[in-house]
């Protein structure tokens, strides 16, 4: 480890620059200047003599090349990263890597591997991660392993596996992640997998295996970080195999479309001899649940019942420890349906996309002291009179969403029992304010308010009073009347902002001192609205602003309003109706003196004149000066009316006297 070290450090003092899309003998992409390039998908049947031997990353996916020898990567020495996805590679010859020290992945996804040689793996010192996934193997044995000592990932998925039969010389001692999904694997024995016992901390996934047998106690003593026995039909037979293991998640989960069988009382009884913190059970169908069902699950820290047909939970065990509860995607009639008080510890709940109208009920979540972060999105939710009484006994809520539900009206305070709220979700429900001070106005700690699309009345000038500590508001999609911002409008009761999300809001005006109170502004998004001019003017005292008009029509900008942008102040003008006349010569002289001001400049194009509808601006040259023979003929134009001018008068004088 130490030499790998040592290496890199050395490949370190080569030093970094970046570039993007160069041609390489115009079929090879480089990515970053000497060192990574992408031959993806070009049909070559050899590596191309043009590239660098100083090449540490090499995409060759998508190519030609059935063999591998000593010769085909000796001269990229230097070689970290190697992706060979399908290249109709059969045969792995002796020493095919001895000269790329430095290799520390290979990538061989979706080749139909029929030789592979002792010593294929021979010469790579850092070799880390080895991806295998869909090359025919049948069995652990193919693989040549006594090179392979620093393995940490070993991809194995979508082969012909039938036997879990780890040799006694697999390399565990860094082994991180062994991916066997999607093989034929049907039974496991002790013997079979008792040289993973000297792993520390591997993520095992045997997802998508037929398995129908596992030997008593085969992972009696194993400690993983994960295991993954996803879409197993019979979870009994799983869990009964599993007795004694330690693991921090166990994933039982299944998919839409398999077939498994219900989970009935008895099923998850060997849950009580198993050491688990997070355990997922999506898309199982539930058999009646009662107490009995979950009683060996009381020492749980998160729990997925995601997609489980559950309409309630009720009579459960004590789960004092669970911190985490997901009950997405179920079909709960009532939030008190639930019996929270199982899980006073819980800090994190997630009820999202509820299939039937969730009636938010007073009380339900009251016993839920500790909660922190409360997602009821997607539930169909309306209430008339939102959300105090329903929030009651959350005095520690920080993070809240009820965003995509269908209508929440505010009536006084409408979050007293959570104050210390830090995020408030509201996007895409619709929100009606019945009260005079405001409904968030005891939120003092409030830093991101989401209101977009909620249809808000933004003529009430009482929707931000008390936010003193709002950071980010998003008011996308809402509207103002008249398309108008005015100078009194409801922002200004929030003087700490320093995002503002604007877009879609139909605005075609914004007046002078509408945002004259928000001097801490740092990031204003306006894009796809109906605004025809570049009102800078109203940011003009601020410093190293970020100002989206992308998608307006603005068609001319006159120059003193774009010399207030000063330090790093960045602008997005793409998707305007610019002109590119010489009545637009500030802007114009501006954007070029000024580029590194300008985001998508790749879409800032001229709309007028027709000429030159659809070019970039910055590849604009216009000449607006007034030529010889114009200065001259205005000249003498000047002069013949100064001498009519002179004539006339001596003619008047005479005249006169």
């Amino acid at each position: 480890m130490v030499y790998c070290t040592y290496c890199w450090l050395l490949m370190g003092l080569l030093g970094l620059s970046y570039e993007v899309s160069k041609p390489l003998n115009q079929m090879c992409t480089e990515i970053f200047i000497n060192r990574s390039y992408s031959c993806e998908g070009l049909g070559l049947r050899e590596l191309p003599e043009q590239l660098p031997f100083t090449t540490e990353v090499l995409d060759f996916s998508f190519n030609f090349l059935h063999l591998l020898q000593q010769s085909t990567f000796s001269r990229l020495k230097a070689l970290v990263h190697l992706d060979l996805t399908r290249c109709q590679i059969n045969w792995v010859y002796e020493g095919t890597f001895e000269n790329n020290i430095f290799l520390e992945t290979v990538v061989f996804t979706g080749n139909n591997l029929l030789f592979l040689a002792s010593t294929a793996f021979t010469g790579p010192r850092c070799l880390k991660h080895l991806d295998l996934t869909q090359t025919g193997i049948t069995k652990l044995a193919f693989i040549p392993l006594q090179d392979l000592y620093n393995i940490e990932t070993l991809l194995l998925g979508s082969n012909h596996i039938q036997t879990l039969e780890v040799l006694p010389d697999f390399p565990t001692r860094k082994l991180k992640h062994l991916d066997l999904q999607m093989n034929n694997i049907q039974t496991i024995s002790t013997r079979g997998i008792e040289a993973l016992k000297q792993a520390n901390n591997l993520t095992l996934s045997l997802r998508d295996n037929k398995i129908m047998h596992i030997e008593s106690k085969a992972f009696s003593s194993f400690s993983f970080y994960s295991l993954d026995f996803g879409s197993c039909s019979n979870i009994s037979v799983i869990l009964d195999g599993l007795q004694g293991v330690s693991t921090a998640i166990l994933w039982l989960g299944s998919f839409l479309g398999v077939d498994s069988l219900p989970i009935q009382e008895t099923t998850l009884q060997g849950l009580c001899n198993i050491s688990v913190d997070y355990l997922t059970l999506q898309y199982h169908s539930f058999l009646e649940p009662s107490g009995d069902t979950f009683q060996c699950l009381s020492k749980l820290k998160r729990l997925d019942l995601i997609h489980t047909s559950l309409s309630e939970l009720r009579s459960l065990p004590q789960m004092n420890l669970l911190k985490e509860l997901n009950l997405s995607w179920n079909d709960f009639l009532n939030l008190c349906d639930i019996d929270f008080s199982a899980f006073p510890s819980l800090t994190h709940l997630y009820i999202q996309q509820n299939y039937n109208t969730m009636n938010l009920s007073f009380g339900c979540l009251e016993s839920l002291s500790k909660l922190q972060h409360l997602d009821l999105s997607g539930s169909k939710i309306e209430r008339l009179d939102c959300c105090s009484n329903q929030l009651r006994g959350l005095i520690g809520l920080q993070h809240l969403n009820l965003s995509h539900n269908r209508k929440l009206s505010f009536h006084n305070t409408a979050f007293n029992e959570c104050p210390n709220l830090k995020v408030l979700d509201l996007s895409f429900t619709h929100i009606t304010i019945n009260n005079s001070q405001g409904p968030f106005h005891n939120l003092h700690s409030l830093q991101i308010l989401n209101l977009s699309f909620s249809h808000i009345d933004t003529s009430k000038q009482n929707i931000l009073q008390g936010l003193s500590s709002l950071i980010v508001l998003n008011m996308n999609g809402n509207t103002f009347k008249s398309g108008t911002i005015l100078n009194d409008n409801f922002l200004q009761k929030a003087p700490n902002l320093e995002v503002l999300t604007l877009a879609s809001c139909q605005l075609m005006v914004i007046e002078a001192k509408a945002f004259s109170a928000l001097s801490a502004l740092k990031h204003v998004d306006l894009k796809h609205n109906n605004l025809t001019a570049f009102c800078s003017d109203v940011f003009s005292s601020l410093r190293n602003i970020y100002l989206n008009f992308a998608n307006n029509r603005i068609h001319i900008i006159p120059h003193d309003l774009l010399t207030g942008l000063s330090g790093q102040s960045i602008i997005n003008l793409s998707y305007n109706p610019l002109e590119c006349t010489c009545s637009n010569i500030g802007l114009l002289t501006w954007y070029k003196q000024n580029i590194d001001k300008i985001e998508d400049s790749e879409q800032t194009l001229c709309a007028e004149p027709k000429s030159l509808a659809g070019t970039k601006l910055f590849s604009i040259n216009l000449s607006c000066r007034y030529s010889t023979a114009k200065i001259a003929l205005i000249t003498l134009v000047v002069i013949i009316v100064i001498v009519v001018t002179f004539v006339l008068i001596m003619y008047a004088l005479k005249q006169k006297f």
